[in-house]
């Protein structure tokens, strides 16, 4: 098994002690310990993380340690306190374990994934999708997942991560704090519905808050279950997929912004 890297070390610390939603310092001492790693004592909590996973690496002449941290570090269930950290925190270190050919899965499972690419690769796709997008007036609640970190592997992950941006409006919207079809079902379906995209008061109004109930829903059910367990290697997306589907994302996020909620007896 190839150690990692200098610079990958370096990344998977940075993200994992990320000063906003890393690790707390409690947590990586915990961690440290549980992956048997000496802990290089109480200095910032990159360069801690840092200095243990080298330390670790060199000396045992391997990444058997490092990778242990990293499973243990994301394991969901770490998480019921503050269930918000998971993702993003999920995000940062997906990106630093990209160019390393791994990543963690929704289910917290470290897998193997299709190496990064350049990053100058990546700024240049990102540039271009989002000139593309900018053209087609796409919203901007959208254009913030086409940065090149996202697409530092493929498109996948900027399409992926946009439909979960949908999810968090409507959390907004209605202070909700379900996922998925249930969220979906409790905020548009109903009678009434938590949000409604228009009057409802003609048999077409209806219908139309159904099908757009079912549009939502089929993007959740494309991006959030079949994919959910498998790396992103198994999904090859070109770059006018990922416009079109940022764009169906795009008219979702407008019809939520000018949705209301009805009055309810």
């Amino acid at each position: 098994m190839a150690l990692f890297s200098q610079d990958q070390l370096e990344a998977i610390a940075n993200a994992l002690g990320d000063t906003d939603i890393g690790l707390t310092g409690p947590e990586i001492e915990l961690l440290i310990a549980s992956a048997k790693m000496k802990d290089p004592g109480k200095v910032t909590k990159r360069v801690r993380i840092y200095n243990a996973f080298i330390d670790s690496q060199n000396t045992k002449q391997n990444r058997t340690h490092v990778l242990e941290f990293i499973r243990v570090a994301m394991k969901p269930a770490r998480f019921t306190r503050s269930p918000e950290r998971f993702e993003p925190l999920r995000t940062l270190v997906n990106q630093a374990l990209s160019f390393a050919a791994l990543m963690v899965d929704e289910a917290g499972n470290l897998i193997k994934a299709e190496a990064a690419r350049t990053l100058p690769e990546a700024q240049r796709r990102a540039q271009e999708l989002r000139a593309d997008l900018q053209g087609c007036g796409v919203h901007p609640d959208v254009l913030k997942f086409c940065r090149a970190e996202l697409l530092a592997d493929n498109y996948f992950h900027a399409v992926q991560e946009a439909v979960k941006s949908i999810a968090a409006k409507m959390r907004e919207l209605t202070g909700l704090t379900d996922d998925g079809a249930p969220l979906i079902d409790r905020v548009l379906c109903g009678e009434p519905p938590m949000l409604a995209i228009n009057q409802r008061s003609t048999l077409s109004e209806r219908s139309e808050q159904s099908g757009f109930a079912n549009l939502v829903r089929g993007t959740f059910g494309m991006f959030r279950n079949p994919t959910a367990h498998e790396a992103r290697i198994n999904w090859s997306m070109s770059r006018e997929d990922a416009e079109d589907l940022l764009t169906v994302v795009s008219l979702i996020h407008r019809r939520l912004d000018k949705a209301h909620m009805p009055a309810r007896g």
